[in-house]
């Protein structure tokens, strides 16, 4: 495979959608093309994703471990940032799968940021009540736990573990049990009745055992990492899911646009050095609840999805066809890609002709209806309803994110017929093609680097 124009920069892999778009498969791709220093994670946690099959037949599930891990010249490392929300107990499920697949000491390959946050079994359990407690308005959640550390971090910064205080039994015995107290409490507010809960000392024990088989590092490792190669960034989830610029309240408490590898970058003295790739199917997905407009149900029998499925949290895996217009809402949101890659081009011919394209949408009257990004008021730094107030200017923002939720959820999507070939939607979304995937491993791939 020919090395892209921009072999010396690092990337920055986001998806333009609702998550599923090929995140996973365009980093093993990179890898393959070049030897990157490593993977970075910098936002989402244990509820991505990421599905990677390599040309042997070996498939992974990629949640924390970064998707260069099956490269073909050998793994390349993996580095969970500040900005990642860690869970040790998935992680360790993780790489006991990788060492299934002769990747040789997976835990060796990982380095984790002090300062990254830890999801553990009390945010689990939290984060499971709050969506049994909405009933039929559930938000979608994933029920990893992943939103709870970050709003019981922003509620109670000082009792908030780390990954550092996995080297401290202390520390983290004492922030665990005023976990266990913060659940307990939650039950009783919520009036919910059901009793799981871990052992303190147990988990002490496994934090430990974490601590002392992959590397914590402190805030000087991902510059010095930086001064000697590039990077790939994985995103996790899609662009219109974010925190700030997804629909209101079925978002993630994350934010899932460039804006987190590129403040790292910037941390580090190195700003705007990375080129951004922007992912999309080539038609359109969502795993869960939330405003759909070209979701077409029966499309699900043709379109077979053999890694994803219902969820007993997030709920359904949804199908539509191809929304131009919530593409050109990502971009926006995202402040645009150097280059694109569309997976799934193989799906026009197993749909036997039933693909369509959206390119806009009108209202309930029939007018125009053109979603546009608001002015987020605080990139990576969640701040939604609950637990904890929001500012008032926080507040506005997710109330118009709400609106536009509802003004999605009864929008009518203006369909064009017949499928559309990978490059008319980089020419649609004004993007440079860079690679095309017709099936499901590296080798399915169609390069086209961009000048």
């Amino acid at each position: 495979m020919s090395a892209p124009a921009w072999a010396d920069t690092s990337a920055v892999v986001v998806d333009l959608g609702f998550g599923d778009a090929g995140k996973g498969v365009t980093v093993d791709l990179l890898c393959a093309r070049r030897r990157y220093g490593a993977v970075v994670r910098a936002n989402g946690g244990a509820q991505a994703a990421h599905n990677v099959v390599a040309p042997d037949g070996r498939h992974h599930t990629f949640s924390q471990f970064g998707a260069g891990t099956l490269a073909p010249d050998g793994p390349v490392p993996t580095h969970l940032s500040r900005l990642m929300v860690v869970d040790p107990l998935a992680l360790a499920a993780e790489g006991a799968h990788l060492a299934s697949l002769s990747v040789p000491d997976p835990f060796g390959l990982v380095t984790v940021d002090e300062r990254a946050l830890i999801a553990t079994p009390w945010h689990q359990e939290a984060n499971r009540i709050r969506e049994r407690a909405r009933g039929g308005g559930r938000h979608g959640s994933c029920g990893m736990g992943v939103g709870e550390a970050m709003a019981y971090a922003l509620a109670r910064p000082g009792d908030a573990p780390t990954a550092g205080d996995c080297r401290t039994p202390a520390v983290l015995r004492r922030k665990l049990h005023r976990l266990a107290d913060h659940l307990d409490a939650l039950r009783r507010e919520l009036g919910d009745g059901s009793r799981t809960s871990p052992d303190v000392e147990d988990c002490v024990a496994a934090y430990g055992g974490f601590a002392r088989r992959v590397r914590i590092v402190d805030e000087s490792y991902l510059p010095g990492l930086l001064a000697r190669a590039p990077v790939v960034f994985e995103g996790a989830q899609g662009v219109l899911l974010d925190e700030w610029h997804g629909f209101h309240p079925h978002t993630t408490w994350s934010t899932t646009t460039t804006a987190n590898p590129l403040a790292l970058l910037a941390e580090a003295g190195r700003p705007g050095d990375a080129r951004r790739i922007g992912v999309v199917r080539a038609y359109t997905t969502r795993h869960g609840a939330g405003p759909f407009p070209t979701e077409d149900p029966s499309l699900a029998g043709l379109l077979p999805e053999p890694h994803n499925g219902t969820h007993p949290w997030q709920g359904a895996f949804r199908v539509g066809h191809l929304d131009l217009a919530a593409h050109r809402y990502a971009l926006a949101a995202t402040g645009g890609v150097d280059s694109l890659v569309v997976t799934h081009a193989d799906s026009a011919a197993a749909a036997g002709g039933r693909l369509r394209r959206c390119t806009g949408y009108t209202d309930r009257a029939g007018r125009p209806l053109v979603p546009v990004p608001g002015d987020a008021p605080a990139p990576s730094h969640p701040l939604h309803p609950a637990p904890g107030p929001l500012d008032a200017r926080a507040d506005a923002h997710l109330r118009r994110q709400a609106a536009l939720a509802d003004a999605l959820a009864a929008a009518r999507p203006v369909l064009a017929d017949g499928p559309t070939p990978p490059e008319e939607i980089a020419d649609a979304l004004g993007t440079p093609l860079e690679a095309v995937f017709s099936g499901p491993t590296r080798d399915d791939a169609r390069i086209t680097a961009p000048a």
